[in-house]
């Protein structure tokens, strides 16, 4: 599947010039129809006052954004400006004790917001694991790692714990449930870390400095205990080259991606319009196709911003988080199609790659993306929603696989050979255009809802068919010819990184 061709620079000139153009096309269609129907009644319950001084409103749909930067903003910037003042401290006068000053401060925060009934609550799920783990037995501690889980997601135990933490303040939904979930997780790689250790037990303490590290522990990214254990138990941590520059790069890009959606919300209302189909009906296809477009673009940037903010105080104390997740923009794949690397990284370890090996195989690969869809499942909260969600991102993992098996078969390897690299090239980008509008299609109906997913089909593959349907598909094609060139660009500069390496 990785021809390394070079595309001609007039080729690629064009390739950005369509690409822009129709990006500001589908864009225009979305400003115009924001600006002209900011007080349709239909959008008055999420279309907000914004900046009177131009006469603009603001889309405030997302409510896990408004939470944010609203009811949870103060709360966030002092407990984790907290736990940068006291890691600071710790890191001057006894650097060997940090790992005990992150999981005090983390408990003591923890304590502070949800109350002493919740952290028993969660002291008991981590000592029913780590007890399991002491067995050295994957199989069991894998199934009481779901069963915990699937307590915090299925009724009637979830509303018999949730009744732990008492209090009605207006996070305690959110709070609860992340940190739960996270904390299963995390549990759960302590569990099978331990399992695999070939002489000897982590502790329990070990467990506890894990799971109650502040910034992973609401709302994650998860790091697997092995890295987490070997990067927090470094008596004298030293920064890499650069690395503080790294640091206020990535915190500067963080504040200026919240300054972005904020400006964005104002003149796009791309949450809101989704919510009236009538209204969504009349859009033009090509803006049609920018809103379902910008919907997956945003949900990336929310991760990234989340994750950016976490991963720019792990930074600070000498860790390496889980990477901020790939762009949408950049995809063309559903094997790195997630918006928490974290989470995905953990399912890749213990559970994809365990069950599905090299992936190369048809039988082996169905039955670990079914394993992977099923944990992910029961982690979303089993719904109608998730299950079809989970289908359809399983089935399109395992198209690609079968797609490069038929591409693999002799008739058609021979056929392919037989014709230049530029068409085998152009072949491959042509097909994964398509399978760039099926990510995008197949997530709508988790970021949006059933409906806005089948108005998107029906509106840009039937009725659109076939003016609009192929011109986006070559707009599309464009952009994968733009990212598979920039994709060899990156795999040569490794690839010379690397003999500078093995030279040196």
């Amino acid at each position: 599947m990785g021809i390394k061709t070079s595309l001609p620079p007039p080729e690629l000139a064009i390739y950005a010039l369509v690409l822009v153009c129709a990006l500001g096309y589908a864009g225009n269609g979305l400003f115009e129809a924001s600006r002209d129907n900011m007080n349709r009644k239909a959008f008055r319950e999420s279309v907000k006052p914004g900046w009177h001084y131009i006469g603009r409103k603001m889309d405030v749909a997302d409510f896990e954004w408004v939470m944010w930067f609203t009811s949870f903003r103060n709360i966030i910037i002092f407990a984790l400006s907290g736990h940068v003042l006291f890691a600071k401290i710790c890191s001057m006068i006894a650097p060997q004790f940090r790992s005990w000053m992150y999981a005090v401060y983390g408990a003591l925060a923890v304590l502070g917001t949800m109350g002493p009934s919740y952290m028993l609550l969660l002291l008991a799920h981590c000592l029913g694991l780590y007890t399991v783990s002491l067995l050295k037995q994957r199989w069991l501690c894998l199934t009481l790692g779901l069963a915990s889980l699937a307590s915090f997601k299925l009724e009637p135990a979830n509303s018999w714990q949730s009744g732990f933490v008492t209090g009605t303040f207006d996070l305690q939904d959110v709070l609860f449930y992340g940190g739960s979930g996270f904390t299963i997780f995390r549990c759960m790689s302590f569990a099978l870390e331990n399992c695999d250790r070939p002489e000897g037990n982590y502790s329990f303490l070990d467990l506890l400095k894990y799971n109650f590290y502040l910034p992973f522990f609401f709302f994650g990214p998860i790091m697997t205990f092995d890295k987490f254990h070997a990067q927090v138990s470094q008596l004298e941590p030293v920064r890499r080259e650069w690395e503080m520059w790294q640091i206020r790069t990535q915190a500067g890009l963080s504040l200026a991606s919240i300054v972005a959606v904020d400006v964005f919300f104002h003149f796009f209302y791309i949450l809101t319009i989704p919510n009236d189909l009538k209204f969504t009906n009349r859009l033009s296809d090509w803006a049609l196709a920018g809103l379902a477009y910008s919907n997956l673009v945003y949900d990336w940037v929310k991760a990234a911003v989340m994750f950016g903010v976490v991963n720019t105080v792990a930074r600070l104390d000498h860790l390496d988080p889980p990477r901020a997740p790939k762009c949408i923009t950049a995809l063309y794949v559903f094997a790195e199609t997630h918006f928490d690397r974290g989470i995905n990284d953990w399912l890749c370890k213990y559970v994809y790659d365990a069950v599905g090996g090299e992936h190369h195989s048809v039988g082996p690969e169905l039955g670990a993306t079914l394993a992977t869809f099923a944990i992910t499942t029961l982690w979303l909260g089993p719904c109608d929603i998730v299950y079809l969600w989970s289908s359809l991102n399983c089935f399109g993992l395992n198209f690609e696989l079968w797609v490069q098996k038929l591409a693999e078969w002799g008739p058609v390897a021979r056929a392919e050979a037989s014709v230049s690299e530029q068409m085998s090239r152009r072949a491959r980008a042509l097909f994964g255009a398509a399978n760039f509008w099926s990510i995008v299609v197949y997530n709508l109906v988790s970021l949006n809802s059933l409906e806005f997913m089948e108005l998107v089909i029906r509106r840009l593959v039937f009725t659109g068919f076939p003016q609009s349907t192929l011109v986006i598909l070559f707009v599309t094609y464009c952009g994968v010819q733009l990212i598979k060139e920039r994709e060899r660009l990156l795999a040569l500069e490794e690839e010379k990184e690397a003999a500078k390496e093995k030279a040196a």
